[in-house]
This record gives structure tokens, C-alpha cells and sequence, in this order.
């Protein structure tokens, strides 16, 4: 759901600029993943055990800036992994993005750093990572909840063990 201008130090992260730029989009239409989107199995490790997902790997600036925006729902078992590709701060928000998430921040080894539960949708509120993170994974919202994450809790994913 962002787009990431690099700053000093800082990636603050914003959809209303890639977007506007390009050839007039029917947004309302796009409200599922595309048919050809390639999902990558993630696994949460919390004191509750294991809890396995299938994501979309965002790694581009273009993937990150469509995000899940327009989307009208999400498998419960799915999510969204950000990959940042640089161990920075960032920040979120949920503009044109009509699904409630859980935003969680992860360090590049893996751990998470923070948990943004239930945000808004539609919101242009700014959701900071706190301190240099490599990822963020949305799940819908009231997951982290469920699943008892906590801060320190680990995600298994490539993505993390090659850095």
C-alpha cells in the first residue's frame, strides 16, 4: 500500500504518487489479487506455535505503492509481505485501502518490532515502524490478536534468512 521515497534515513511511504500518474484505472474493479500473483508460504512462530500464511511478496516500488489498495477482502490463511530491501525505518498508511489490517513491522533478522493492529481503512494516518525494519507483513485485521503476536515474536520467510 506504499510507495517508498527513500529519505535520509528514513522511508516515508506514500501512495498518492505513482498512482496518479498513470493511464485512468478503474479502481472499484480491481478488488482481488490478480489471477496470476504468486504467493510464497510464511510461517509466524509465536508462544501460541506455528501459523502458516501464503504471501504476496511486494518488492518493487510499483508493487509496493498498489499494495493491497481496492481490495475488498483477504483469505483469513493470506497476507501481504513488504520487503524494503534495506533495513530502515518506514512508515504506512491506508489510503485506498478498504480492508481493516494488522501491520506487522519486522527487523531483518526476522523478529518483529511492532504491531500496528486493526488500522483504519482509507485512513491517511501516518503508521511509523518505530526503528529500522526490513518488512512489513499485513494480515487482516484482529489476526495478531488471534494468533497472540507480540514484539520479539519470529517470522520465518526467505527473506529473513538470507540477510
Amino acid at each position: 500500500m506504499l510507495h517508498g521515497l527513500v529519505r535520509p534515513g528514513v522511508a516515508l511511504l506514500c501512495l498518492a504518487l505513482a498512482p496518479m500518474a498513470a493511464a485512468p484505472v478503474l479502481a472499484e474493479t480491481v478488488q482481488a489479487a490478480p489471477a496470476a500473483v504468486r504467493r510464497e508460504p510464511l510461517t509466524i512462530v509465536s508462544a501460541n506455535g506455528a501459523h502458516a500464511f501464503s504471501v504476496e511478496v511486494m518488492r518493487d516500488d510499483a508493487s509496493r505503492a498498489r499494495g493491497l489498495m481496492f481490495r475488498r477482502s483477504m483469505p483469513a490463511d493470506q497476507g501481504m509481505l513488504f520487503d524494503f530491501e534495506v533495513n530502515q525505518p518506514v512508515s504506512m498508511w491506508m489510503k485506498n485501502t478498504y480492508l481493516p489490517l494488522d501491520m506487522v513491522f519486522i527487523r531483518a533478522d526476522g523478529t518483529i518490532a511492532r504491531i500496528a493492529a486493526d488500522t483504519e481503512p482509507l485512513s491517511t494516518q501516518v503508521i511509523p515502524s518505530n526503528e529500522p525494519v526490513l518488512s512489513v507483513l499485513e494480515l487482516n485485521a484482529g489476526t495478531a490478536a488471534s494468533l497472540g503476536l507480540k514484539p520479539g515474536d519470529k517470522i520465518r520467510h526467505p527473506l529473513f534468512g538470507s540477510r
